[in-house]
């Protein structure tokens, strides 16, 4: 990576956390003070951004925020609203402090007896909304909940729960996987046992391909990661280099190449190909795929440090072309996931 490359994604980095931080009272993508999974995917960005800035003030950041919204976490015990709870176990090795530690063990033994499942075992997709959503496996359940617990099973020692996060994870992708392309379909109902309208959506690509590094990583020395999840991991990876956009980026349903190209699920699919690269999983040219999201990333970040060209978030929508036709925003989890990608460079 050339200098200029690495000073550019620097000072890209720089904006969005910024932009992050600033938020917007009240706007749900932007609001920053909620116990949630758009801001919890902002916090896990940030913290990754950290690591690989080693920035004082970005760990203050962190920390104060967790201090202003904790009271929030007893509000809701859904899947969706662990997402926060991924950045306790590294806070608590950073910081010393206890509270970290014993409160994501708590919230870890939540996810292991109380959180409801489906009739196949997997993770039932709640959500602090009033919904239900009774009997789905979503993909981004992997990266709002199972992620956590892979990084308290680091932490913590006990291999119950990177047992659960392994078991989930082979779940999810056996569920979801599309056999025929390698890549996902956003979700699977148990009940009816189908894909539901069957898209393979960007960002549920995005989700499971950045969350398996990430997850495994976490987890050596703990459980056998099995040949068969890999074997799928592979296969996933391959498929979604087969639809790359020649732009760099992927359609908001990814083999849809007549529909929008969407940027957060890029950033995210992009950022899983750079960790599977640096562990040795797949060839430089993966890396080089990545690169050139890299450079579309950049030309949608404007001066305040805003990514554009998100789509809102989404349940499983009716049909394919509902994707297609969903709002673009700011959000916290678009921008979280560019600086994802944007700390690959900077580590």
């Amino acid at each position: 990576m050339t200098q200029l490359r690495r000073q550019a994604c620097q000072i890209a980095a720089e904006r969005v956390v910024s932009f992050m931080l600033r938020g917007r009272p009240g706007d749900w993508g932007m609001d920053i003070d909620r116990w949630d999974w758009n801001p919890g995917v902002g916090l896990i960005a940030i913290l990754e951004y950290y690591e690989a800035a080693r920035k004082p003030e970005i760990l203050s950041e962190l920390t104060v925020w967790i201090e202003r919204n904790k009271h929030q976490s007893q509000h809701h015990k859904v899947i969706n609203s662990m997402a926060p709870f991924t950045v306790f176990p590294r806070l608590y090795e950073l910081t010393g402090d206890l509270y970290y530690r014993d409160k994501a063990i708590d919230i870890g033994n939540w996810v292991l007896t109380e959180a409801p499942k489906t009739r196949e075992g997997a993770l039932e997709h709640t959500v602090t909304e009033p919904e239900q959503f009774a009997e789905q496996v979503w993909a981004d359940t992997i990266f709002m909940a199972v992620l956590f617990l892979a990084r308290l099973a680091r932490v913590s020692g006990d291999p119950k729960y990177g047992d659960e996060a392994l078991r989930q994870l082979q779940l999810h992708i056996e569920l979801l996987q599309d056999d025929n392309t390698g890549v996902l379909f956003h979700g699977w109902n148990c009940g009816s046992g189908d894909h539901m309208s069957a898209a393979r959506w960007g960002r549920a690509n995005a989700w499971i391909a950045l969350a398996t590094p990430m997850i495994v990583q976490e987890l050596q020395g703990m459980p056998v990661i099995p040949d068969t999840l890999m074997e799928r991991y592979s296969r996933l990876l391959q498929g979604l280099l087969a639809y790359q956009a020649d732009n760099g980026l992927w359609p908001v349903v990814v083999d849809r190449p007549e529909y929008r190209c969407e940027v957060s699920g890029s950033a995210g699919i992009a950022a899983g190909f750079m960790k599977a690269a640096k562990l040795g999983w797949v060839g430089d040219n993966y890396r080089s795929a990545a690169e050139l999201t890299l450079m579309r990333l950049l030309e949608h970040i404007d001066e305040q440090g805003n990514v554009g060209g998100v789509s809102g978030g989404t349940p499983v929508l009716a049909t394919e072309a509902a994707y297609n036709e969903f709002e673009i925003r700011s959000t916290q989890y678009g921008q979280g996931l560019a600086l994802l990608l944007l700390a690959e460079y900077l580590n």
